[in-house]
């Protein structure tokens, strides 16, 4: 299978033709057409203009803070946004709407400053920048860049823990491996003898194979794929040709192929996005998870209160926000110890609390229970608005600098434990650029804990508002639990066999403030639940369902009849699998419903659903399982409205190549009603009812 077949060069004339290959839907969302209202020949600038009008009408659809105000489905939002304005603290809402209107050529994505003889923006006066790229190329480069990026972010969360399961097993960092089975099951399926072989021997060896896959410089096979992805999938991405031969190699191809003067071909820029979405895929989120569970363990399923009422009066309140796991899991596990509850207490504590922003406190929920669950990354100012915190652990990712002023006015002390990602005006306890401290470990996590007492004690009669506002969530499945639960993945399979559960999306992603806060997820999710969809979740989307009681047994009233049956007595609707990277548990477990079924994933009636997208790692995140043949849906656009090619390959080009679409509508009910509209579809070819 060429190139140029995937993306479609050989297709039908219409595709050749701008004017009749765009039109826009009642949102002013770009809609691949076989014929446009907008059709004239004989005006070569028609297309400009149309993308022009369709970005504005997509940013009428933006809301202001007042209309998030009015619309988010969270009450304790909603409070703490008031509140917020009140005492005239910022916040990303307040900052959304001083960005207005925000720049069409941007949205576009036409415009270019890989070099300095630009910024180039493409216009009907001026259709190419200075060196000629055209707006193909423009569009092309930029969201090469944006999915290169992405793959890099979660690539350096992955080469960070699976260093530290490699520094586990060799005994330079003293942490124990706690998921033993995993280490052993992982390796047989990499080829990796393990008879006769301890553990720790087996553990670093696996650790050297996904370091290999993350920086291989000289083309070889990509064991991770070769050892876990389909068969189906692997023959697929062979004929492309968007094999990758590493995630560092990809990453600097990207910006190579997307600098100036050097890949002038947008489909070759194009190709190398797969690839990267592949190096993502593989490194970046799989082989995260396996170091993940090998060194911390598999976790189970537990149950914690979650939102912004469970903020505990009177206790030493710590909050872990990122994303990497090693120095937060040892933080947590000394102030759970008695000699620093004991000191906290000497102090006037209550004792110790620890509560999770983002995806740190999620990586460790579920493994070892307690941390609570209070917001995502963009809510993340409201939580400190509270005045409850009295230390902020920054490691890495999704933690935005603002965050500084909102602790200023709390007197909350932020600490900052990566070189990697520093905040001016925060408290440096760090892993250094070359990990030569590694071996301190406990003694970072000893001072931070000593740190937050000494906060707790210095911020003593500050006011605390709290907006009373809590519930229980269930979280922790995986394939493991599940397996446990039902024994395998046949009774899962029968059910949507037979139709009591119609399909299965993994609903994910960021928070955007382009669409009503949290609204977009909760809306989708609610009309999937309707309609028999059984849902997935992890990562900063899965913070509304649970805030809102989607992760509990409660939210089967919102079912339909048929998956209710089924989810009876003890199940909810929703099954939060963890932070960002187990979207690989998500993918795991529908690969187990497949091998049940006996069919491919391209088959199944999935979906990947990302309502609110809006960190480069969303782009990647959405490839990776349209990649593996599964459709992905949205409520906000990605910017490459200025290029009919771009908008060709990323939304519909792939259906024939990958089997899967992108679908983008910014009203959560009709994506909803999309997803299960495809599932039916999806059903009806395999012969089901």
């Amino acid at each position: 299978m060429s190139q140029e077949s995937l993306l479609h060069n050989d297709g039908p004339a219409h595709i050749h033709s701008h004017r009749a290959l765009i039109g826009f839907d009642s949102h002013g969302i770009p809609t691949i057409v076989a014929k446009s209202d907008h059709d004239d020949d004989s005006d070569p600038n028609a297309f400009i203009r149309d993308y022009m009008n369709a970005v504005n009408e997509y940013k009428k659809t933006f809301p202001s803070k007042q209309d998030v105000v009015a619309q988010t489905p969270d009450p304790a939002v909603r409070e703490m946004l008031v509140r917020t304005e009140q005492l005239g603290i910022d916040t990303t809402f307040d900052r959304f709407d001083r960005q207005k209107p925000q720049c069409n050529f941007g949205l576009a994505g036409v415009c270019c400053k890989v070099c300095n003889m630009g910024p180039c923006r493409v216009t009907a006066k001026s259709p190419r920048g200075v060196c000629g790229a055209d707006a193909d190329l423009i569009v092309a480069r930029n969201l090469l860049r944006s999915v290169a990026a992405g793959a890099a972010q979660h690539g350096i969360h992955a080469r960070e823990v699976i260093l530290s399961l490699k520094w586990a097993a060799e005994g330079k960092l003293d942490i124990p491996i706690m998921g033993k089975q995993k280490v052993y099951d992982t390796a047989r399926a990499f080829g990796i003898d393990v008879d006769g072989r301890c553990v720790n021997e087996i553990a670093s060896e696996l650790a050297d194979v996904l370091l290999d896959d993350m920086s291989r410089t000289v083309p070889d096979e990509y064991r991770t794929i070769q050892a876990l992805a389909p068969s189906e999938r692997k023959q697929v991405w062979e004929e492309l040709d968007v094999l990758p031969i590493s995630a560092y190699h990809e990453v600097f191809e990207a910006y190579h192929k997307s600098g100036c003067a050097t890949d002038g071909d947008w489909r070759s820029v194009l190709q190398q996005a797969l690839r990267c979405g592949l190096a993502f895929t593989w490194s970046g989120v799989v082989g995260a998870s396996i170091a993940t569970d090998c060194l911390f363990g598999v976790g189970d399923r537990v149950t914690s209160k979650v939102n912004i009422g469970a903020l505990k009066k009177g206790y030493v309140n710590i909050a872990v926000h990122g994303h990497l796991p090693t120095l937060v899991s040892e933080i947590v596990k000394v102030g759970r110890e008695k000699k620093f509850v004991d000191l906290a207490k000497e102090h006037g504590a209550l004792g110790i609390q620890f509560y999770g922003i983002c995806c740190s406190g999620l990586s460790n929920l579920y493994r070892t229970n307690g941390v609570i669950p209070l917001s995502n990354a963009v809510s993340a100012e409201l939580v400190l608005g509270t005045g409850a915190l009295d230390l902020w652990i920054a490691d890495v990712q999704d933690v935005f600098p603002a965050i500084m002023d909102v602790a200023r006015c709390f007197k909350t002390t932020v600490v900052t434990t990566s070189e990697s990602a520093r905040l001016p005006g925060a408290e440096r306890y760090e892993y250094d650029h070359r990990h030569s401290n590694i071996g301190e470990t406990r003694a970072l996590a000893e001072k931070i804990v000593e740190r937050a007492i000494e906060s707790f004690e210095a911020r003593k009669g500050l006011p605390v508002y709290i907006p009373p506002y809590e519930v229980d969530a269930e979280v922790g499945f995986s394939v493991e639990y599940l397996c446990k639960r039902f024994g395998s993945f046949q009774p899962l399979a029968d059910a949507i066999r037979s139709g009591k559960i119609l399909g299965v999306v993994n609903l994910v992603g960021c928070c955007n403030p382009k669409v009503p806060y949290e609204r977009a997820i909760v809306d989708v999710a609610d009309y999937l639940l309707k309609n028999n969809v059984l849902i997935l979740t992890n990562g900063c989307a899965s913070f509304p369902l649970m805030k809102l009681g989607r992760c509990n047994v409660g939210a089967l009233g919102k079912c339909g009849d048929g998956m209710r049956e089924f989810l009876l007595p003890d199940l909810p609707p929703v099954w939060h699998v963890g932070e960002c990277i187990d979207n690989t548990r998500s993918s795991g477990i529908f690969g187990g419903i497949v091998g049940a079924l006996g069919i491919n994933l391209y088959q199944a009636p999935f979906a990947f659903c990302s309502p609110e997208w809006g960190n480069e790692k969303g782009i990647d995140a959405a490839l990776g399982f349209r990649l593996n043949g599964i459709n992905s849906y949205h409520c906000v656009e990605a910017q490459i409205y200025g290029s009919k090619n771009v908008i060709e390959f990323l939304k519909l080009g792939t259906k024939e190549t990958l089997g899967s679409v992108m679908h983008v509508n910014v009203d959560p009910v009709e994506l909803g009603a999309k997803i299960v509209a495809d599932m039916k579809e999806k059903r009806a070819a395999l012969g089901w009812a």
